[in-house]
């Protein structure tokens, strides 16, 4: 479920049933979505206790929600709850407190946006704390169809630490536990991973987001159909050295853009001028090269490039082949050829996996290289393939162009869909899964 049609998909349904079976037929369409524990748990007279990925940017100076993604994608599960007549307790995150509370991090400001995004007649209440007497008392007087917002969980140390104490405080605002944030299903904090030990089985389950993007990776990571093409950019190799790793035992193709191409680029032997390169990771670009024609990945880098004389959004641009810039240029974008290049291998995909923008796209001189793929990907998937776009770039990306519509399925986990994509378990995950 992308996120434009998340955010008006629920106010269409006043009856539980036909919500209920409405968020089925859509998952089912969606994602060969099945029966799971959520859809067939009845919340009636139940407090159910959500961890929620609720950490959106806000203006520094109005506090304003800027980008209300992540709070659009949990809403299906907090309607499903409500519908059946439960009363939803939601514990989220929001920065990077240092030293306990901090009024420009604190939930309160998502309130009132909560409240408009669940239709408006949905009450909404705050407690200035997430553990304590005020949380507990609020918490213990909620009536079906009823939300309380807990405060900025990282406000104590303890929750970063996974500390079994404020886990198992957590646990007692709750009969049932939800996990529905995969953006931070990579950390084994007390709200995300410890907290599922103070629970039974049979009360401890993901939601419908969590489940929508478990079930999206496991079909690129486990049950790829072939071709299987995987677009990764950004700038650095470092960040993408164990995805690559692992995708080279699962994709057919690879197509590497951003500042990390000029790496391998010159890894390869080509001159790349000014452009980005991580001269530490030379030998681990060739050696990811050597891999991929020993197991028969096919390596796409970008035959040309868009160049620039500096870094900056009015900078003097120029064409050069991505292995002959010039001295003093620098590659910020993909070239023209480059974008044939990949949309012809794209067009030709059964499965894509995108994470990372293949140049400088905040720059709108720099951007066409990065709108070229998105274009790529959604007419592949107009065509039958099954799309996964994941990573804060990609993401934005794929709004700013208008195409999160138009693809299969748009991650909300930055950090947690790279570690999956490693190979790695996510603490999120296992709490509950094993």
């Amino acid at each position: 479920m992308t996120p434009a049609f998340r955010q008006g998909f629920f106010m269409h349904f006043a009856d539980a049933n036909e919500y209920v079976c409405a968020i089925q037929e859509l998952y089912r369409s969606r994602n060969n979505f099945t029966m799971s524990q959520f859809t067939n748990h009845n919340f009636s007279g139940q407090k159910a206790l959500v961890r929620v990925d609720f950490n959106v940017p806000l203006d520094k100076a109005t506090q304003a929600i800027t980008d209300d993604t992540r709070m659009r994608a949990a809403i299906p599960t907090l309607q499903k709850i409500l519908h059946d007549g439960g009363s939803v307790i939601l514990m989220s995150h929001l920065g990077r407190p240092k030293d306990g509370p901090e009024a420009k991090y604190s939930l309160k400001h998502l309130v009132e946006h909560l409240h408009a995004l669940l239709g408006g007649n949905t009450p909404v209440f705050f407690a200035d704390d997430c553990v304590g007497d005020q949380a507990y008392m609020t918490a213990g007087m909620l009536k079906g169809g009823e939300v309380l917002l807990l405060e900025n969980l990282r406000f104590y140390k303890e929750e970063e630490k996974g500390d079994k104490a404020f886990a198992e405080k957590l646990s007692k605002l709750g009969d049932v536990y939800i996990n529905d944030a995969f953006g931070t299903a990579h950390r084994a904090h007390a709200s995300t991973a410890v907290i599922a030990d103070y629970f039974p089985a049979g009360k401890k389950m993901f939601g419908l987001l969590m489940e929508g993007e478990v079930k999206a990776a496991n079909k690129v990571l486990k049950e790829a159909q072939s071709p299987f093409t995987a677009i990764i950019g950004g700038a650095k190799v470092s960040d993408k050295i164990l995805i690559l790793e692992n995708l080279l035992d699962r994709a057919t193709d690879i197509i590497i853009g951003g500042g990390m191409a000029y790496t391998f680029i010159k890894a390869a032997g080509g001159k790349i001028g000014n452009s980005l390169c991580e001269d530490d990771r030379l030998d681990t670009a060739a050696a990811i090269i050597k891999m991929a024609e020993e197991k028969g990945v096919c390596i796409h880098l970008p035959s040309d490039s868009v160049i620039a004389d500096k870094f900056d959004a009015n900078a003097e641009t120029s064409g050069a082949p991505s292995d002959h810039i010039p001295d003093g240029w620098m590659g910020l974008d993909i070239g023209a050829n480059a974008c044939d290049q990949f949309s012809k291998v794209i067009s030709q995909s059964k499965t894509i996996l995108w994470n990372g923008p293949m140049g400088v796209f905040e720059f709108d001189k720099f951007q066409h290289g990065t709108k070229c793929i998105a274009i790529a990907v959604a007419n592949a998937t107009q065509n039958g393939a099954f799309s996964l776009v994941g990573g804060g770039d990609s993401v934005a990306a794929v709004n700013k162009f208008g195409f999160e519509e138009k693809v299969s399925y748009v991650s909300t986990g930055g950090g947690a869909m790279l570690e999956f994509f490693e190979g790695k378990s996510l603490p999120g995950i296992a709490a509950i899964a094993d």
